[in-house]
């Protein structure tokens, strides 16, 4: 089955706009945040119109009515993952999720906790999200963070894999595509070498869950993190899963109402997993809608959005690679590589780049993507990055590939 551009296009209400002198709205910028059809937009809607009230706390039925459909996204979400419910965490973002497991593992109370003298490993392709949490344990309980290079073309090189990840590692964290290059991580690879030294994997699969099937047994992953507003969701939700056994181990990092079993003047006792994760009145409309946004992704099928996004990666990294003075920034082959792409023009700032490209409609990411360290290692300030999704087209493509063109011919890059 393709994906039926014409009719998909129609769901989303904001590419009705014209943009920039009555251009239409050209967005590959979905790798920073998608954009939301209809029936998210009346999902969330709908959810305060008709059934607004605080979940499981009220015995009235507006509280029951808002408490089903708060769980029954949870449901959801955990099918759309492979999960069971009660290993799925509501947070407000992808960010949040990975900021809990980070504080709750620096919980000397957790029955699973982070020491000094203990290995952290990341990559050096992570977003800030999946470094910064990381770095701030370590210096917390004086763990020694260390992590994966990238080569040259782009990837991960696992050359020294067993000497990054030894016996003292207990933690791995890892994107599993890469919001600046698009490389898709080998994460059977690397989950293989951490579990052989009794490591925990952490996933950040932000830039993953929106484009392709999932599976956190197949993954044999121990936690994953992911946002709603990159999944055709609202803002103000994300998602953490992680192994039921592993979650009860661990102590909460947000306390208040809702998330406990039993308080006194002195103590207080918790609420059974997940709801022990959830303090206070949560994202309950936000919720619904991320679960209108999990209908509308399995009504089209991942596996055609995936292969959709394979093709115009693939048509875009043709054309882009054609265009003399424009580099590539990433893989250039559609090995194990998804539908981010990140490109500079010689001489030229990406965000002049970009500033070009929105004169014509088109609305593309520029700048360090939350990646300094990775921009560092390959010498750059930023980069001009498409990201493509389901509801972009061959067309979307051409302009932006004439455009760059006029990029040049603005800037006189002559080669």
């Amino acid at each position: 089955m393709s994906i039926d551009l014409s009719s998909c296009k129609k769901d989303f209400p904001i590419f009705e706009r014209k943009v920039r002198g009555g251009n239409s709205l050209i967005y590959l910028d979905s790798g920073a945040t998608s954009q939301k059809p209809n029936s998210v937009i009346e999902a969330e809607s709908n959810f305060y119109r008709t059934v607004n009230a605080a979940v499981h706390r009220g015995a009235h039925l507006l509280a029951e009515e808002a408490s089903e459909a708060y769980e029954s996204a949870r449901e959801k979400i955990a099918a759309f993952i492979g999960a069971i419910s009660n290993e799925v965490i509501f947070t407000k973002s992808a960010t949040e999720s990975l900021n809990i497991l980070a504080y709750s593992f620096g919980n000397p109370d957790s029955r699973i906790n982070i020491k000094a003298g203990d290995q952290i490993v990341v990559t050096e392709m992570e977003h800030h999200a999946n470094l910064i949490p990381w770095q701030q344990l370590a210096k917390r309980t004086g763990a020694e963070l260390r992590w994966l290079s990238v080569t040259a073309d782009g990837r991960i090189d696992l050359t020294n894999l067993d000497q990054v990840i030894t016996k003292k590692t207990k933690i791995v964290a890892i994107t599993h595509q890469s919001n600046v290059l698009g490389s898709i991580l080998p994460v059977e690879t690397i989950v293989k070498a951490s579990h052989a030294v009794g490591a925990l994997v952490v996933l950040d699969a932000c830039q993953s869950a929106p484009h392709f099937a999932l599976d956190v047994n197949k993954l044999d992953i121990d936690f994953l993190a992911f946002s709603g507003h990159k999944t055709l969701g609202p803002t103000g939700i994300g998602v953490l899963w992680g192994k039921f056994d592993l979650l009860e181990k661990l102590e909460p990092s947000l306390f208040g109402g809702s998330m406990v079993d039993s308080v006194t003047m002195e103590s207080a006792t918790w609420a059974a997993t997940p709801r022990k994760f959830e303090a206070g009145v949560p994202n309950m409309a936000q919720a619904v809608g991320l679960s209108a946004a999990i209908d509308y992704l399995n009504h089209i099928g991942m596996h055609n959005i995936a292969q959709h996004e394979q093709d115009l990666t693939a048509y875009l990294l043709e054309g882009i690679i054609s265009i003399s003075g424009v580099k590539v920034v990433g893989p250039v082959d559609m090995k194990d590589r998804g539908g981010v792409v990140s490109f500079t023009v010689d001489g030229v700032h990406p965000h002049d780049v970009g500033q070009v490209l929105d004169q014509y409609g088109i609305a593309v990411r520029t700048g360090h993507h939350c990646a300094w360290p990775l921009m560092r290692k390959l010498n750059l300030v930023g980069t001009t990055r498409a990201s493509l999704y389901l509801y972009n087209s061959k067309s979307d493509v051409d302009s932006l590939l004439e455009s760059i063109e006029k990029v040049k011919s603005y800037f006189k890059v002559n080669k």
